[in-house]
């Protein structure tokens, strides 16, 4: 197989100053440091023109609360802050052991081949929180949790078996997107041990 050379830079800026706020598993350094292990990996067996995910933007979404206008940022927020403080869902290992892409989402993602059971109950309870509290999680086809290592790639990189890369969940986080601008959590909630 070729070699891949995809760029690695950030991602442009949203218009009109909106703050993307969603929901996710914010991995710890050393899960970032083997997940980046597992993208080189696949850099290099595979010829792709997307663009790399930088380390510090990796995590896996659990609920999307859109693109909200910096006025209504803060009642976004605090509404989804209410509905995280309901959330009661013990941790659990997340492993992450194939990589593959979605079609026509123009993205190459790392994935548990069995989401654990633990996963879908985070996912289900925090959507039913935020529906309670007033915040409608936008829409997706179905939960399929992954994490994203390359955007922006025209060629599909067929799924298959990669290193497993193990992950105690025990946290989720609010994300606020503003690139080019790094993350920023706003918020952090303990799962039960």
């Amino acid at each position: 197989m070729p070699r891949g050379h995809g760029s690695l830079f950030p991602s442009p800026a949203r218009p009109g100053g909106a703050h993307r706020l969603f929901f996710a598993l914010w991995p710890s350094q050393q899960v970032r440091d083997a997940v980046a292990s597992r993208a080189e990996r696949l850099a290099v067996s595979y010829t792709f023109d997307g663009r790399r995910m930088r380390p510090d933007r990796y995590h896996v979404t659990l609920q999307f609360l859109g693109d909200v206008p910096a006025d209504e940022r803060e009642d976004v927020v605090a509404r989804a802050a209410t509905a995280a403080a309901q959330v009661d869902s013990p941790a659990f290992d997340l492993v992450l052991d194939r990589a593959g892409g979605f079609p026509n989402a123009r993205v190459w993602w790392l994935a548990p081949e069995m989401p654990p059971e633990g996963l879908r109950q985070l996912w289900d309870a925090l959507g039913i929180a935020l529906l309670q509290a007033g915040q409608k999680p936008k829409a997706s086809p179905g939960f399929s949790p992954h994490l994203t290592i390359v955007r922006d790639v025209g060629t599909r990189l067929s799924a298959g078996p990669i290193e497993p890369v193990r992950w105690h969940i025990d946290r989720f986080v609010l994300i606020d997107s503003q690139p080019p601008k790094p993350y920023k959590i706003v918020g952090e909630w303990p799962l039960r041990a």
